[in-house]
């Protein structure tokens, strides 16, 4: 009867300490986003492809760079950004006006934005990424950011969805306010 009870004893023990290493954890929260019409709360934004994730570096994911392609309107119809930088130590923010397909030099930074093109309907399909329409329904804008020489961020800012592949910087942020009409 001993050996029964040292034997149950020794089953519950193994059976807490094998379930009481588990750290049960939550996952983590979705980043705040709004919502497009006909979006639901939580879902990526169009022209995701469903992805709420991602590789937020130009290529998208899904098997390397994708080509952009700029229809002739949207080419016509854009000739800007304006751009919000953010200086976190200084608590302090700065707004400039960036033209599309140039470089930028922040000032009081060391930071350089190359702003390339701009997408008023940004959607992804197969192995390219376009513009929908020239309406803004998911506004986005390539853009490279560099502080000393060294790359920080390539990738693609999103009006609508500032913290879908957001550029993350211990002294800097970086977001998209509006695009520039020609």
């Amino acid at each position: 009867m001993k050996r029964f009870a040292l034997l149950i004893a020794l089953l519950v023990t193994i059976g807490l300490a094998a379930t009481g290493c588990k750290k049960k954890e939550t996952p983590p929260p979705m980043p705040p986003q709004g919502e497009a019409p006909g979006q639901a709360p939580g879902q990526a934004p169009p022209g995701m492809g469903g992805q709420g994730g991602g590789a937020p570096h130009g290529d998208m994911g899904g098997g390397g760079p994708k080509k952009i392609v700029i229809p002739e309107e949207v080419k016509k119809g854009w000739k800007g950004a304006k751009i919000e930088v953010e200086f976190k130590q200084k608590k302090s923010k700065k707004t400039f006006n960036v033209d599309l397909n140039s470089t930028f030099k922040v000032p009081d930074s060391d930071l350089v934005l190359a702003v390339g093109d701009f997408l008023p309907h940004f959607t992804m399909n197969g192995d390219s990424i376009t513009s929908s329409s020239n309406k803004l329904e998911n506004p986005a804008l390539h853009i490279e950011i560099k502080q000393g020489g060294k790359e920080l961020f390539n990738g693609w800012l999103f009006g609508k969805f500032p913290a879908v592949h957001p550029f993350q910087h211990d002294q800097y942020g970086v977001i998209m306010l509006e695009p520039i009409k020609k």
